[in-house]
């Protein structure tokens, strides 16, 4: 341990007397000055031992005394060291009742104690207690780096909470907490994902000291986030109940390299897992599900042999051809399904097809669809990823449900919505999958002659057109729905024909106009 004045006093040789400030002995002492000011205070930093002859003090003055232990005990001085016999044969009073009035410890110094010695024994003292600091953080980073090795990360938050007396916590790019050491601290560690989530948003290295009230104790809570990039990997969480000595933060630091190194080696296991995957997905599309099954051993044979669904998602962005200053989109949604996967304990393959594109395989009704599916509705503000999904499907069908999740992707992109389910396009209408401009450009032009004729107040050709159509082709149906005599009707039906330069008759000419005049309504609220 550092140094203490009560240290100072129990050492034989230096003689020490205390004069004031008895219950303050405990107070650490950060260094040694001598000073002869009579304002020292702007040359101190706090926590010295102050010495002093009293060469330029009028120390038998108690006006004069109290603002000078005043200013000291201001400045955080530890505490101050008296030459006696030198310029006065004793501590004055005026000093000694100014010192007991503020707290502050005085301390006689004999003659034959130069200031020197007390120097050396705090430069002794300090520079043991560094050495022993050094040791311990080496035996400490030695025990961590066996728990990392022989038994994983909660091994090694188990022994890092130990060594700092206080709390461990692990959390995965999303925020989540992957383990915590002790078991209670899980709960505590909860409360923190919004800190998490901002220190996440920040390039690492980089850390935050959170203060008792965002968890709810008195706990200093450390966060420093893993990861050798721009990226963050996770973050870990340190609790404890005042700030960490040296020993304790060498133990930080170790458990840091150490979760980095971790999660680095995990991501470069990751992308050999992710170049495997997308050899099971070539295979899987090429309508080889037998070669896909036997590639995939244990790795990725649990989500084959369950009905699982494919999802193709795509950058808004790389759409644009923009590139982005935040993190890639696609990266945000492939970590947090692989994320959700993990916690679950479920299979997952992530296959990216370059910077515009992410497919993925996931267990029908397992929690990284629903995953996908939060992260979407999430995202619909910002638009930043478009997802297609498709139906439950199996191996020999993923062809098929790789069309499936292309053509919802389409349809995504088309209405600017965030995701879009295969089901939903074989359960709706296709009329909302043609509004777009070209198809709305065409429809305009089909009928626009029709409504320059009837803005001439020369008849109602259009209405009369949608009655007909929708009575599929029933005279006197459709104009009684119109409240006209069916001649009428052949009439307006007949300058349709010549407005237009094209047939009735012909099913083809019946279709593009209904699908025209539906397209040029407009959409409901």
């Amino acid at each position: 341990m550092p140094p203490t004045l009560a240290s100072l006093v129990q050492h034989s040789a230096l003689k020490l007397t205390v004069r004031a400030g008895e219950d303050r002995l405990q107070t650490p002492v950060r260094w040694v000055h001598a000073s002869e000011l009579a304002d020292p205070v702007p040359y101190m930093e706090g926590g010295e031992l102050l010495l002093v002859t009293a060469t330029t003090l009028d120390a038998e003055d108690p006006a004069a005394m109290r603002r000078y232990v005043r200013r000291l005990v201001g400045a955080g001085v530890a505490g101050l060291g008296f030459a006696v016999g030198v310029n006065y044969e004793d501590i004055p009073d005026a000093l000694v009742e100014a010192a007991r009035s503020e707290g502050l410890p005085l301390l006689g110094v004999p003659r034959r104690t130069a200031f020197l010695a007390i120097s050396k024994a705090v430069s002794q003292a300090i520079a043991a207690d560094q050495y022993h600091a050094v040791s311990a953080g080496f035996e400490i980073q030695r025990e961590l780096t066996n728990a990392a090795l022989t038994e994983g990360p909660a091994a090694l938050l188990a022994r890092l909470a130990a060594h700092v007396d206080g709390w461990a916590a692990l959390y995965d790019t999303s925020g989540a907490v992957v383990a915590a050491a002790p078991e209670w601290a899980a709960r505590r560690a909860a409360r923190l994902t919004s800190d998490v989530a901002r220190l996440g948003e920040r390039p690492a290295p980089a850390s935050q000291v959170v203060g008792g009230d965002a968890v709810d104790t008195d706990d200093r809570v450390e966060l420093q986030s893993l990861g050798t990039g721009r990226r963050v990997r996770g973050v870990l969480a340190v609790g404890t109940a005042a700030a960490p000595g040296t020993a304790e933060r060498y133990a930080v630091h170790s458990a840091v390299a150490l979760l980095t190194l971790t999660t680095e080696r995990s991501r470069a296991l990751q992308e050999a897992e992710q170049r495997l995957g997308a050899a099971v997905l070539r295979m899987l599309l090429s309508g080889q599900p037998d070669h896909a099954r036997a590639v995939a051993g244990d790795l990725y044979g649990e989500l084959l042999d369950a009905p699982f669904r494919l999802l193709v998602a795509e950058s808004a962005d790389a759409a644009a051809g923009q590139d982005r200053e935040t993190d890639h989109p696609l990266e945000v949604l492939a970590e947090a399904l692989e994320a959700t996967a993990s916690r679950a304990a479920e299979a997952i393959l992530v296959v990216p097809e370059g910077d515009e594109r992410l497919v993925v395989l996931a267990v029908d009704g397992g929690p990284v669809v629903t995953a996908a599916v939060a992260h979407a509705a999430r995202e619909s503000e910002e638009a930043g990823v478009a997802i297609g999904l498709s139906a439950p499907t199996g191996p020999i069908a993923a062809a098929g449900a790789y069309k499936q999740a292309e053509q919802a992707l389409s349809v995504a992109r088309r209405r600017g919505r965030a995701l879009v389910e295969h089901e939903e396009l074989a359960a709706g209408s296709i009329l909302p999958l043609l509004a777009d401009d070209a198809v709305r450009a065409f429809a305009d032009g089909m009928l626009r002659p029709l409504y320059e004729h009837d803005a001439k107040g020369r008849g109602d050709l259009a209405a009369s057109l949608r009655a007909w159509l929708s009575h599929h082709g029933q005279w006197d149906a459709a104009a009684a729905d119109l409240g006209v005599h069916r001649h009428t009707l052949r009439y307006r039906m007949r300058r349709v024909e010549e407005i237009l330069g094209r047939s009735l008759d012909d099913p083809d000419v019946r279709m593009e106009l209904w699908l025209a005049l539906k397209t040029a309504e407009p959409s409901p609220s």
